[in-house]
C-alpha cells in the first residue's frame, strides 16, 4: 500500500479508502462474519482510512462499525458525515451537534478523524441543497464544525464537493474545510481539468484546482460510477448524484472507455481505480465493495499503480468526441 498526503492536516493516508455506502453494502448487506472479513483484510491489506456517513443504511454502517473496530484491534483513521434538514436551520451548530452525538453512540466512540458536511451546495436552498452563507456565514455549518473541534469531538472538517462548482469552490476556497469529498471517475474528470467542448456531463471545473492551492485533501468518490464502470450487473442501489447524465448514458460512456483500452490494465473496476489513482492531487480513493474479491481486487490494482500515459490518451480522444466509437 501506498500512502499520500492529506492536505495540509500531515496524516499519512492510505491511497485507498475504505466506504462504508449504500452501493457497495458490505458493511449493511451482509451477514456478520462477511462484515468482519472484510474490515480485516481491508487493514491487512494496508488500508488505514474507513469512510462512513449516517445516511448509509440509516446507520447500519456506523452500527457496524461500532463493534467491528474494537474487535480488529486496529485504530485506522475514521469519518463518517451528516445531513441537515435544511427546512430546519434555525440553530444549524446545534443541529450538526446532535446529529454527531448520534453517529458516536452508534460508532461507540468519543471522537471522530473527520465529520463531513453531507448535503449538496448550490445557490439556491432547498431539497438537500445549503447555499454558501448557510455553511460559512454566521453560525452556520464552519462555526458548529469548528466548535465541535474545540470539545474535541473532531479533528478535522470536511464537505461533500457535490452541487454547482462554483458555489463548492467558494466553500473551498475559505480555508474553513480540511477535506473535500469530489466526484471524480473516468468518465466524468472534470474536477480535474477543463473538459473539451464536445464532452457532456455535470460540470465539477476548477474544484480539484482549489482544493490543491489551499492544502484542502481530497477524497475521490464514485470512482466506479454507482457500479456502472465496474460492472454490467445491476443490483438496484445505484443512484445519480449528479445532473446531464442517466444510468444508460453512462453505461454507454463506460462500453466506449473498455473498448478503447482493451485487455491488458485489469479488471473494469481495477482499470476504474488506476484511473484515479493517476492524479496525483488525490489523496485517497474511496472504494465501495460488495463482496470480499472487490476488497482483493482494489489491493491489486493499487499495487500496479496508475494507469499507462498511452492508455490516459486513449481516453482523451474519447473526451473530445463525448466517447462516441
Amino acid at each position: 500500500m501506498k500512502y499520500r498526503t492529506f492536505g495540509r492536516s500531515g496524516i499519512k493516508v492510505s491511497e485507498i479508502a475504505f466506504g462504508g455506502g449504500n452501493v457497495g453494502g458490505i458493511l449493511i448487506d451482509p451477514d456478520d462474519a462477511t462484515k468482519r472479513k472484510a474490515i480485516r483484510r481491508a487493514l491487512a491489506g494496508g488500508i488505514n482510512w474507513i469512510d462512513t456517513a449516517a445516511q448509509y443504511g440509516n446507520g447500519q454502517s456506523e452500527a457496524a462499525l461500532g463493534w467491528l473496530l474494537p474487535e480488529s484491534g486496529a485504530a485506522p483513521h475514521l469519518s463518517t458525515k451528516f445531513q441537515l434538514d435544511v427546512e430546519k436551520l434555525e440553530d444549524i451548530p446545534a443541529q450538526i451537534e446532535e446529529r454527531l452525538k448520534a453517529s458516536l453512540a452508534r460508532l461507540k466512540r468519543s471522537s471522530v478523524d473527520l465529520l463531513q458536511l453531507h448535503n449538496r451546495i448550490g445557490p439556491k436552498p432547498g431539497g438537500r441543497v445549503m447555499t454558501v452563507e448557510q455553511i460559512l456565514g454566521k453560525n452556520g455549518v464552519a462555526d458548529g464544525l469548528d466548535r465541535l473541534r474545540e470539545k474535541g469531538l473532531i479533528r478535522h472538517r470536511g464537505i461533500t464537493a457535490i452541487g454547482e462548482a462554483a458555489s463548492v469552490c467558494e466553500v473551498i476556497r475559505s480555508g474553513r474545510f480540511d477535506s473535500a469529498q469530489v466526484y471524480y471517475n473516468l468518465l466524468n474528470p472534470s474536477a480535474a481539468r477543463r473538459m473539451p467542448a464536445a464532452w457532456t456531463g455535470h460540470e465539477f471545473t476548477g474544484v480539484i484546482e482549489a482544493c490543491r492551492a489551499h492544502g484542502v485533501a481530497v477524497m475521490a468518490i464514485r470512482i466506479f460510477g454507482a457500479g456502472v464502470i465496474a460492472t454490467d450487473e445491476r443490483h438496484g442501489r445505484e443512484s445519480i448524484l449528479v445532473s446531464n447524465t442517466t444510468i444508460a448514458e453512462e453505461e454507454r460512456k463506460a462500453r466506449a472507455v473498455l473498448e478503447a483500452i482493451g485487455e491488458g490494465e485489469g479488471t473494469r473496476a481495477q482499470v476504474a481505480l488506476r484511473f484515479v489513482l493517476s492524479n496525483p492531487d488525490v489523496s485517497c480513493a474511496v472504494i465501495g465493495s460488495s463482496e470480499l474479491r472487490h476488497i482483493d481486487e482494489a489491493l491489486a490494482a493499487a499495487e500496479r499503480g496508475p494507469l499507462p500515459a498511452a492508455t490516459l490518451a486513449r481516453l482523451e480522444a474519447l473526451y473530445e468526441r463525448d466517447f462516441a466509437t
